[in-house]
């Protein structure tokens, strides 16, 4: 397991959402995974931007961002990005898991965001990503 940080980005239109994302996770999700850093983005280009860059572990998105919601990108970014990291929707609300799967993103945690739901997510997908 790497003992470098793991970087998460976080993408929402809304910082205070982008806020709450780091706050609930913290700067450690799990004793057992490397430290967190975050990569704040507001805007769909500069998420597409970065993951073509790479270096990114983790992508968060929140479905409810505007012009360009979190599942939309996250098809997209599954359907164009090779080596695409794993990806995190944040949905409107639990019924909207499915749409998160039309996506392809790995997981789903619904607004408002539940701390303890979204760390024991984050923390089963950056598992499987450093193994």
């Amino acid at each position: 397991m790497p003992d470098s940080p793991l970087r998460i980005l976080v993408y929402s239109d809304n910082a205070l959402t982008r806020d709450q994302v780091r706050s609930a996770l913290g700067r450690r999700v799990h004793p057992d995974l490397p430290e967190l850093t975050y990569l704040d983005v507001a805007t769909a280009p500069v998420v597409i931007k970065n993951l073509d860059e790479g270096g990114i572990d983790l992508a968060i998105l929140d479905g409810e961002a505007t012009p360009t919601g979190g599942m939309g990108l996250a098809k997209q970014l599954k359907d164009e990005i090779a080596d695409c990291p794993p990806i995190l929707v944040l949905t409107g609300r639990p019924d909207d898991a499915w749409l998160a799967s039309w996506s392809r993103a790995e997981a789903a945690v619904s607004h408002p965001i539940d701390p303890i739901a979204l760390g024991e997510a984050v923390a089963t997908l950056l598992r499987a990503a450093v193994q």
